[in-house]
């Protein structure tokens, strides 16, 4: 999409992602090896009673699908950050997630140099429970005329 596609209080279905263990476990081992997300045996005694996805693969996962059914050949061009994140609840294998966004703001930086999107990225489980929900700004080139 480009910025010109972009309307505050639009709803865009950003596609799904089956997670299993395999990928948990290699994105943990890498980036985030704590025990509930690595090791199967510890994560079962532990408090989440089994292995969950660090919330950092989920933000991925989500990312993943961003760019590849809403920023794949717009004229994006990064991201100043995050107002939150948050992971209310964890993501398990097998999980299957969808995420929904929703644009909150469109407008012109104040240089009139690029465009500014706030929006809501949504992911929720096959159970409908969330599990990722946060807002982020990204910076577009294409302005609306």
């Amino acid at each position: 999409m480009r910025f010109a596609d972009f309307t505050a209080g639009q709803i865009i279905d950003a596609g799904s992602v089956t997670v299993d263990e395999t990928s948990i476990t290699i994105f943990a081992a890498q980036f985030d090896p704590q025990s509930f997300h690595v090791d199967i045996i510890s994560a079962n005694q532990g408090r989440f009673g089994g292995l969950i996805a660090s919330g950092f693969h989920t933000c991925c996962m989500a990312m993943r699908l961003v760019v590849d059914n809403i920023l794949k050949g717009s004229d994006s061009f990064g991201s100043p950050g995050l107002e939150y994140v948050k992971w209310p609840a964890p993501v398990r294998p097998g999980d299957s997630l969808s995420l929904k966004v929703q644009v909150l703001n469109v407008r012109r930086s104040r240089s009139g140099d690029y465009g500014i999107v706030r929006w809501q990225w949504c992911m929720t489980n096959q159970g409908d429970q969330v599990v990722l929900d946060l807002i982020a700004t990204s910076f577009f080139e294409g302005l609306r005329k």
